[in-house]
């Protein structure tokens, strides 16, 4: 299963896309479009990404512990569900007019709709089993909690998209060690025979 760069992993696909698609139009250079936070002062990104959440991912099974060689187990790796916003940069805002910002948003939207999903084993091509699909969709929340999280960053709320990545399996770092079968006795019965 995924190591743990894996969360670091999704927001540089996210990104990358983001910087392929949007450039040069209507973002004229990939530099315009940074992982930050909206907190960030004086900086001249145009296109922010932002990991506000990591939770554990409740609905989706847990796969069992992990054969690793003859004599070793390595614990379940554990589902998450991580979640981003994807915003306009506030600091620069005064140089874009609304219309502007809703074309900027409307290609963002359309991009993320385009690359909804990403397999593990393309963004660590080391993985030796095929795992499921980080899936990416817009993130069910309602407008109050869209503005708390900029409450959390002490900004006043703007339009921008809020992007759910999930199930993201992060595998264990523990090993367990376990006791290699030496002997073995087996015994066969045969029905209707006595003293078998």
């Amino acid at each position: 299963m995924a190591d743990y760069p894996i969360i670091a992993d999704v927001s540089r696909f996210i990104l990358d896309i983001l910087r392929k698609e949007l450039c040069p139009e209507p973002i004229p250079s990939p530099n315009n479009i940074e992982i930050s936070s909206p907190a960030t002062q004086n900086v001249d990104y145009l296109v922010g990404l932002y990991l506000y959440d990591i939770a554990e991912n409740t609905e989706v099974s847990q796969p069992r512990n992990i054969q690793r060689g003859r004599a070793q187990l390595s614990k379940p790796p554990r589902p998450y569900d991580l979640y981003y916003m994807v915003f306009i940069n506030g600091s620069v805002q005064m140089g874009l007019k609304d219309s502007d910002m809703q074309k900027v948003i409307g290609k963002i939207a359309q991009i993320l709709n385009d690359h909804s999903s990403v397999r593990p084993n393309d963004l660590q091509p080391w993985l030796e089993v095929q795992e499921p699909p980080i899936a990416l969709s817009q993130a069910k929340i309602g407008l109050e909690e869209k503005e708390r999280v900029w409450r959390m960053v002490n900004k006043p709320y703007q339009i921008c998209l809020f992007y759910k990545a999930s199930p993201v399996y992060l595998s264990s770092g523990k090993v367990i060690e376990t006791h290699r079968v030496t002997d073995a006795s087996f015994k066969i019965e045969i029905p209707g025979e006595e003293g078998g």
